[in-house]
């Protein structure tokens, strides 16, 4: 696998995982007996209802009653009963909550089934007699799938995710919290578990892990659990895998599913004789690739004369001969609805005004006598009067600038800079005079402090040749030192490795380096020895998982007793004890802790820092700054108790029918503590806008206002948007624009990535950056990063904003929501979500698999309030795919992960107005894409991608290929495909989204991808730009060639009308009025300037000596 692949997938891996739920035993909870209850215990209001008359479905799991009159099954998250000759179907169950995976009971009265219908998945039980649901199994973080009857009927078997992966577990009807039949290995997963003549085996499927991408087969294989002995005997070694094992009551014969060639068939094998041979082919395509949340098959059944197996394909009921022959339908119909959350569809229009507020302040840090501020806007330090003096740049320095430091006697402020050559070290006056370059060697440098006495600064030093060719998003990709500089400037001095940690400090009882690493804080002498560790500090664990995160920073207060730490997004105070022995270690964010600890965020914040005096801690968060005042803090305690005793003798007082008539409308107020100072630092930057009118006359303008082309245009653009858009000669073309003759060109709107990540580094910036020029250069104009994880991206967008730096118009979703929120309640989840609305200002947010479904509906019920669209990540999870569209939520990233799909989800999504974007260059469910793509491509000598890639980022792309080779056949994005090309035609939405896999030229090979399913030309290009557009509320400003909206296009050579492909023959680009040239990005309207050379074009060996070639 190669270094670039092992960052994707790791990428993708600790995504999905970070939303994996772990284990938790509960106690069963109490029993839901009316539908009213059950539907109830979701928080989320319905605001819409998605009525339906069908006959066909997608993944119908289903089960045949003990007399064989009847079936079960489930559709769009319902359970019907359907009479075994079909017709049409009686609903079982209804609400918002997702109830699957029917199984009946022995005696056929009850029928054990899937349902988050109490916020958490759990086992339910349907009494058929009494219309009763009650739970079996309790709590809330837990996941649940494979429910099955033991014969006996006393007890329900289903997988359940404990550490680890989903084992088996068993519990009795009556209650208790069941037990797992198998605990260890913990990669060992166990689904579809089952019963045939004798009771004492368990059949099931089972695989190592959870899934792989790009797996090569097999994955799964069936086994049996001796309930006498405990052990595990595989039964079956196939290639396509083996799984859904599902026995004959006369313990005779055995079916199941497996893959041939590239399809899922069904397989008898006679328990007699040990014969096997094909039932059916091809059926339902199998789940083995992704999660398989509702098993790798759909569940299917034999009917009690053992004669027939029911199952279902091809979106149809069908009943198979054992003994061979054709297949019967069990015709159906479904006639009903679905409740959906509300829709959440907001306008984020696109500003003109000469001038911005920027969006992120960064790097602040107080002076020793707490008056004054400095921090980095738009990579450029300033400084500011606490607390409301106007910000000052503090020199005017043509380089990237950060992390500015103040000397102890507060005389002199230091900070790193970073230009393409390599990087420095200044100390400059806080006037901004006497400026001063400190470092005499070459070096990338990071995370500068004084020591004490002020006559030394430390840093962390880098190799600029690793910084310039690092691909990841940190700033080193090789080894770092910890060096030292002379305060007058010196040579650099080397004191240790830095192995990981970071963030070097000074208390100031000592003279050791504290640091800020894997091993919590600890600190070393000058010359790097004798390590003491000093503390670690956990948060607290995600709902249902045991694991607690460590700090990603720590740094020790001045006074040495207490350190600040920051666990995920939040910031605490922890009480440092000298212990002596081994460094304690604690806990945060719970309801106890080993030592005293506070939790100073409820929204996240970001760039910490001690006061001077360790009586202040500073954060920032977007462009505010607060300040936490401990001293404020404890009046704040002390008037509290003050106004309480005052309030208990006031009441003592009253008379008792006064107290009981009279409640102060304060007392009903929460009160909602201390709350440190927050300070808008405002900094206003220049909004790069073009001043002129041009004149583009002749071309064919796909306008995708409906299925509008005009030939022979006339389209003018003054300043940065359209003025008019028509037929030649019907528009005026003013005496002062600037005339293009585009015969035989054809102008489209400029494409919008709705998935775009451009893994640009963090912390330190470094200037141009190629990802956003070679995406520009492809035309991708319009992209939306969901999912960034730091906030680096917030001053990216301020610096496209105000002209410093080329490159697509960015948006993002900022970093992610994931599970490690906690979120306890709905008024929790606003508070999260305000990170966002009121202060990184993303308009989007990425749920990220955020905990339950309860947890879920919160969050989508708070982004409504604040006017936030938030995405969903897919997670290879089907069922949570349609909860979340079920939910409302506006977007979707990564392709479902089954296919194909009928009209029952064709139809729910295109209602929902979810808009999917695939990310198919990533597939779910099968080989990704963009393998295919590499195969039988030639992007390494693409001219275009060359010239705006570092060479060697495109060779770790290009020339060797870790993930494997699948034939043409394995791939699936042409069956993923197919649903995009049937949501669209439905009148649903979809977006093109690349993923970041390979910059620029990805985009067009998701777009290619996502049409070769069969879509037509002009939707895909829809979804490459109007449909994007609407997909992060800028449609009002982008996505169609009208009058009024924002001049970004993309001029072809060719029609891509006319063949798909043409859409990476780019003559110009437009972007907010800005013409470019296609293959150079010189830009050729409203000024002529040559784009030049970059820093990434020297790595090639040129005159040198060698080897003749």
């Amino acid at each position: 696998m190669t270094a670039l692949l092992k960052i994707v997938s790791a990428a993708l891996l600790m995504g999905v995982l970070a939303y994996q739920q772990g284990f938790s035993q509960d106690k069963p909870v109490e029993a839901d007996t009316t539908k009213e209850e059950k539907k109830n215990e979701l928080p989320l209001e319905a605001g819409r209802e998605f009525s339906f008359d069908l006959n066909e479905g997608s993944w119908i799991a289903v089960d045949v009653s003990p007399d064989g009159e009847t079936i079960v099954f489930d559709f769009l998250g319902d359970l019907y009963l359907l009479p075994m000759q079909g017709g049409e179907a009686t609903q079982l169950t209804s609400g918002m909550q997702f109830d699957s995976q029917p199984r009946y009971s022995p005696d056929g009265k009850k029928i054990a089934y899937i349902s988050d219908a109490s916020g958490g998945e759990a086992v339910w039980i349907y009494d058929l007699e009494t219309d009763e649901k009650e739970a079996l199994t309790g709590g809330k973080s837990n996941e649940y799938q494979s429910p099955e009857w033991m014969p006996d009927g006393n007890y329900v078997i289903a997988s359940k995710n404990s550490p680890g992966n989903h084992k088996i577990w068993m519990y009795h009807i009556e209650g208790g919290s069941g037990t797992a039949l198998v605990d260890e290995p913990s990669n060992l997963r166990m689904l579809e578990g089952t019963f045939g003549k004798d009771d004492r085996y368990i059949w099931f499927s089972r695989r190592s892990g959870s899934w792989d991408y790009n797996a090569s087969l097999p994955q799964y294989q069936i086994a049996t659990y001796d309930r006498e002995t405990g052990d595990i005997t595989t039964q079956t070694n196939r290639y396509g895998s083996s799984f859904r094992p599902t026995l004959s009551s006369d313990g005779k014969w055995l079916v199941y599913g497996s893959r041939f060639e590239e399809h899922t068939g069904l397989v008898k094998r006679n328990l007699e004789t040990g014969d096997e041979s094909w039932l059916a082919y091809p059926v339902q395509h199998d789940d083995q690739e992704s999660r398989a949340s509702r098993d790798v098959l759909p569940g299917m059944s034999f009917t009690p004369d053992n004669k027939f197996v029911v199952t279902s394909y091809g979106g149809k009921i069908w009943k198979i001969p054992i003994e061979g022959g054709e297949a019967e339908e069990i015709p159906f119909s479904v006639n009903s609805s679905i409740e959906l959350g509300p829709e959440l569809d907001f306008d984020y229009p696109i500003k003109d005004t000469p001038q911005f507020e920027i969006t992120q302040i960064r790097d602040a840090v107080p002076s020793p006598d707490g008056k004054t501020l400095a921090f980095t806007a738009l990579n450029e330090v300033y400084t500011m009067k606490l607390p409301d003096g106007e910000p000052k740049k503090l020199v005017d320095l043509d380089e990237t600038q950060a992390q500015p430091v103040w000397s102890p006697d507060g005389k002199w402020i230091a900070f790193v800079s970073w230009t393409p050559e390599s990087g420095k070290v200044y100390k400059v006056k806080p006037n901004g005079r006497s400026l001063k370059q400190l470092n005499k060697e070459e070096g990338v440098f990071q995370d500068p402090v004084w020591n004490n006495d002020g006559s030394r600064i430390v840093l962390i030093k880098g190799q600029p040749q690793d910084f310039r060719n690092a691909t990841r998003r940190s700033a080193f990709r090789g080894t770092s030192d910890l060096i030292w500089i002379d305060v007058e400037g010196s040579e650099n001095n080397f004191i240790t490795y830095t192995n990981g940690r970071s963030n070097p400090h000074f208390v100031k009882a000592s003279d050791r380096i504290y640091l800020s690493g894997r091993d919590g804080l600890t600190s070393i002498r000058w010359d790097g020895t004798d390590e003491k560790e000093h503390v670690q500090v956990r948060g607290k664990s995600a709902p249902g998982s045991s694991f607690r995160p460590r700090a990603s920073w720590i740094e020790m207060a001045p006074e040495g007793d207490q350190a600040l730490a920051q666990v995920n997004n939040n910031l605490f105070v922890v009480t440092v004890p000298q212990v002596g022995g081994e460094a304690p270690s604690i806990s945060v964010g719970g309801s106890s802790s080993s030592f005293p600890s506070t939790q100073l965020t409820d929204i996240g914040g970001q760039f910490p820092a001690w006061s001077w005096d360790a009586e202040k801690v500073h954060w920032s968060i977007g462009n505010a700054h607060m300040i936490y005042d401990f001293e404020a803090e404890e009046a704040y305690k002390d008037s509290l108790e003050a106004a309480e005793e005052a309030e208990k003798e006031k009441e003592e007082e009253k008379e008792k029918e006064e107290e009981s008539k009279e409640t102060s409308e304060d007392d009903e107020k929460e009160d909602e503590g201390y709350q440190p100072d927050e300070i808008r630092i405002t900094v206003m930057a220049d909004r790069d806008l073009p001043k002129g009118v041009l004149a583009l006359r002749g071309a064919t303008v796909i306008t995708m206002r409906g299925d509008e082309v005009i030939e022979n245009a006339d389209l003018v653009i003054r300043n940065n948007r359209i003025e008019a858009v028509g037929e030649r000669g019907s528009v005026d073309i003013p005496e002062e624009a600037e005339v293009k003759d585009m015969a035989g060109k054809t102008i489209i709107p400029g494409f919008v990535d709705t998935h775009a990540h451009f893994r640009v580094p963090v912390n330190l910036h470094r200037g141009e950056l190629w990802s956003y020029l070679v995406n520009l250069a492809f035309g991708v104009i319009t992209t939306r990063d969901p999912q960034t994880a730091t906030t680096d991206v917030l001053t990216y967008g301020d610096l496209v904003h105000a002209g410093k730096l080329l490159g697509p118009r960015v948006y993002s979703t900022g970093p992610g929501v994931f599970s490690s929120e906690n979120i306890k309640d709905l008024d929790h989840a606003r508070d999260v979500l305000k990170r966002y609305s009121e202060y990184y200002d993303t308009k989007t947010i990425k749920m990220y698999g955020a905990g339950n479904r309860e947890q879920r509906q919160w969050i989508i019920q708070a982004a409504k309030e604040q006017k936030l669209m938030p995405t969903t990540e897919g997670s290879l999870d089907f069922k949570e795919n349609l909860t979340q569209v079920i939910d409302g939520y506006p977007g979707h990233e990564h392709s479902f992960p089954i296919f194909p799909l009928y009209k029952d989800v064709i139809d729910l999504v295109s209602f929902s107005r979810t808009v999917y974007t695939p990310t198919l260059l990533v597939a779910y469910g099968g080989p990704w894409a963009e393998n295919y793509y590499y195969a039988t491509e030639r992007p390494h000598d693409n001219k275009k991608m060359q010239l705006f890639t570092p060479h060697e980022n495109l060779d770790a792309h290009t020339r060797r290929r870790g993930a494997g080779w699948f034939m043409k056949e394995e791939h699936v994005f042409e069956e993923l495909g197919v649903f995009v090309k049937d949501l669209v035609e439905a009148g649903g939405r979809a977006g093109v989204g690349s993923h970041g896999q390979l910059q620029g030229l990805g985009y067009h090979w998701e777009l290619w991808a996502m049409q070769s399913g069969g879509m037509s030309e002009h939707d895909a290009l829809k979804t490459a730009t109007i449909l994007g557009a609407e997909a992060i509320g800028l449609d009002q400003d982008l996505g169609t060639v009208e009058a009024g909206k924002v001049a970004d296009l993309v001029i072809l050579d060719k029609n891509p009308l006319n063949d798909i492909r043409n859409t990476t023959s780019i003559s110009y680009i437009l972007k907010n009025g800005y013409m470019y040239e296609g293959d150079t990005l010189d830009e050729v309207f409203p000024n002529k300037e040559e784009r030049g050379t970059f820093w990434w074009q020297h790595d090639a060996p040129d005159k040198v000596p060698g080897v003749d070639q």
